[in-house]
């Protein structure tokens, strides 16, 4: 029995990675990615291990279920949140560029923005989503975890993709131009000069904060937020640390050695075009790795 469950459980870690990308899609959350994952190992331990023949197929599944339910559960409490409500961030050094750990941040990473977005949509849409267009799984195994025909899942991610294509922006994908972006940006939030700001910000640019209290209205346009900037920001950017937040440049807010925020950000034809910062300390336990 003792090998059997050894057995079980090497197994079980070589899909490990895997489910935490899904769940991590799927709640935008890291803890909760990590208990959506640990669930799904329980429930493989109270089953017949010997009598599943795809197991890296079945955990999807069950990983699936239980984040569905998790967004469900979720959606009833959030109708009393106000503001912008964000992900929690995935956060790294900046590693060399061809340091191995390096690549593997930036291959299971999803940017903010498109996080989102994807919390706009409903939990079935998001699930039929991430799992058929982010992990390729055919609209016949996604159909029942839904309680759906394989044509209303396909249904399902077709108004998702539409949402998402609508309105998550394209970041640049090389990220030393997408660092020389932000590093202009902090160096005129630090000198409080407003025509600098302007110059690395997109006329369109969004600004979102979530603090302990709560997400604040999304502030948009240029003026509007390097004025914003300048007026809360400034006395914070001295404690700025360069980061990978969720696969792209960003940085930390650090005074003292203590994180205060993480500060993501999308930058789309050489300019910025989205701020994410978190200052909600409940977002932040898990954010370094």
């Amino acid at each position: 029995m003792t090998a059997e469950r050894d057995l079980m459980t090497e197994e079980f870690e070589r899909h490990r990675r895997h489910l935490q990308a899904v769940a991590y899609r799927m709640l935008g959350s890291v803890s909760e990615a990590e208990d959506a994952v640990q669930e799904s190992w329980l429930r493989l331990a109270r089953s017949d291990g010997g009598a599943i023949d795809n197991l890296g197929g079945w955990l999807t599944t069950v990983v699936a279920r239980v984040c569905l339910d998790m967004l469900r559960a979720r959606s009833s409490r959030r109708e009393e949140y106000v503001g912008t409500w964000l992900p929690e961030p995935v956060v790294a050094v900046e590693y060399g560029k061809d340091d191995p750990e390096h690549e593997a941040v930036l291959a299971d990473s999803v940017g903010l923005a498109l996080l989102v977005v994807l919390d706009t949509l409903t939990p079935p849409e998001r699930l039929a989503f991430v799992l058929h267009d982010m992990f390729a799984l055919p609209f016949e195994e996604i159909a029942p975890i839904v309680d759906r025909t394989a044509a209303a899942a396909r249904q399902l991610a077709s108004r998702a993709r539409r949402r998402v294509q609508g309105a998550a922006p394209t970041p640049d994908p090389d990220l030393a131009e997408q660092r020389k972006v932000v590093d202009a940006f902090l160096a005129a939030a630090r000198a409080g000069d407003f025509e600098a700001l302007i110059e690395v910000l997109d006329p369109e640019v969004v600004f979102r904060v979530e603090t302990r209290t709560g997400g604040r209205p999304a502030v948009t346009g240029g003026q509007a937020v390097a004025r914003e900037i300048l007026e809360r920001g400034r006395e914070f950017a001295p404690f700025a640390r360069p980061a990978i937040v969720n696969g792209a440049a960003g940085f930390i807010v650090m005074p003292g050695g203590k994180l205060l925020s993480v500060v993501g950000f999308t930058v789309s034809g050489g300019r910025i075009v989205e701020i994410d910062v978190i200052a909600n300390p409940d977002r932040l336990r898990s954010a370094t790795r």
